[in-house]
């Protein structure tokens, strides 16, 4: 039977990203990887380079798999917010990937800050209100904080996690991202 290898890179993204999920980059070990993917662990030094080289390929993949179902929406920031939401509660685990990836890597990368400032470039191209470019990137990171403050704070302190209390958050979250937005587009 001849070696797949797009199969076995997709098997050692998928194995990485639930050991990353669950112990950070740091607890991380290639051996569990290897052996949750059925593959050696020559096989993530071929194809990643390193450990370090893994968990970027697993930021990407899953960080692009966000960005494709969630696209940026300049124009209705309040409906972008609660796709992300919506996401987050049926994704927990890159919410959490995403605060490993922040404790083990604090600093952004420069393809990082591009897209950032490339959505607040587009944001005051939609709502020249805002003024400049950096009032428009505080919009875009109160958005996005606004949107993931439910998947990052306990269920109890949130009133618990019941259906009803999340459609509750969410007319909350569209709420917020609305009068921020407004109040900063009106500001001087």
């Amino acid at each position: 039977m001849p070696h797949d290898s797009a199969a076995t890179r997709t098997r050692l993204l998928d194995a990485a990203f639930t050991e990353f999920v669950e112990r950070g980059p740091a607890g991380a070990r290639v051996d569990r990887i290897a052996a949750q993917a059925t593959a050696n662990k020559q096989a993530i030094y071929a194809y990643f380079g390193s450990k370090d080289g893994l968990f970027d390929a697993v930021l990407t993949q899953r960080l692009g798999v966000l960005a494709d179902v969630v696209p940026f929406r300049p124009d209705d920031l309040p409906a972008y917010a609660l796709a992300t939401f919506d996401f987050l509660l049926r994704n927990p685990q890159v919410m959490r990937l995403t605060l490993w990836k922040r404790l083990a890597r604090p600093d952004a990368t420069d393809a990082e800050a591009a897209a950032y400032r490339e959505k607040a470039e587009t944001l005051l191209a939609t709502r020249p209100g805002l003024g400049t470019v950096e009032r428009a990137l505080d919009v875009l990171v109160l958005t996005l904080s606004m949107a993931t403050t439910w998947a990052q704070t306990e269920p109890a302190l949130l009133g618990g996690a019941r259906t009803s209390r999340q459609r509750d958050h969410r007319r909350s979250l569209a709420l917020a991202v609305r009068g921020a937005v407004d109040a900063l587009a009106t500001e001087p």
